[in-house]
């Protein structure tokens, strides 16, 4: 997809600060922006979502799960849902950021190299709208997750 106008439109409905630069990026250097920012976008919902969303998952997790306990503990000395929240969300950030640098790199220096070179690795791959493979990887996600991290946020104390 080249057409610069069509994908600066995509990437504002995305959210994009920068949507014509994202846009002259793919256009120019035909790295796959598009699904890289929409990967990325989807990440962030989700790391987000341990912060928005803390009230109820801090409440799910006093009745039942295995972290109940731990949580319960936390609100007796007097945190709240919302600085849980802000721990849950930075612990997710991390996840994520390690999740995404493993995906481009997964040799972890734990076994010996003459075992690492037999491994199979493993990428993301672009498909087009219509499900095909473009040939495009989604190489080095782990760089551009800081980039888009959602900033002011309402009632974000970010």
């Amino acid at each position: 997809m080249t057409d610069i106008d069509t994908l600066t439109g995509l990437f504002s409905a995305l959210g994009a600060d920068d949507a014509p630069g994202w846009a002259d990026s793919e256009a120019e250097e035909n790295i796959p922006q598009l699904a890289r920012y929409r990967f990325l976008r989807m990440v962030w919902q989700d790391i987000d979502a341990w912060g928005s969303a803390a009230t109820d998952w801090v409440e799910a997790y006093r009745k039942e799960g295995l972290a109940g306990g731990a949580v319960e503990r936390a609100l007796r000395l007097g945190l709240t849902p919302g600085e849980l929240g802000e721990i849950a969300r930075e612990v997710a950030k991390e996840t994520a950021f390690g999740l995404l640098y493993s995906l481009a790199d997964p040799t972890d220096g734990d076994l010996p190299p003459e075992v690492e070179e037999q491994l199979p690795g493993w990428c993301l791959a672009e498909l087009s709208p219509q499900g095909e493979p473009t040939g495009r990887i989604l190489d080095a996600l782990y760089e551009d997750l800081d980039e888009l991290e959602p900033q002011g946020l309402p009632g974000d104390a970010r």
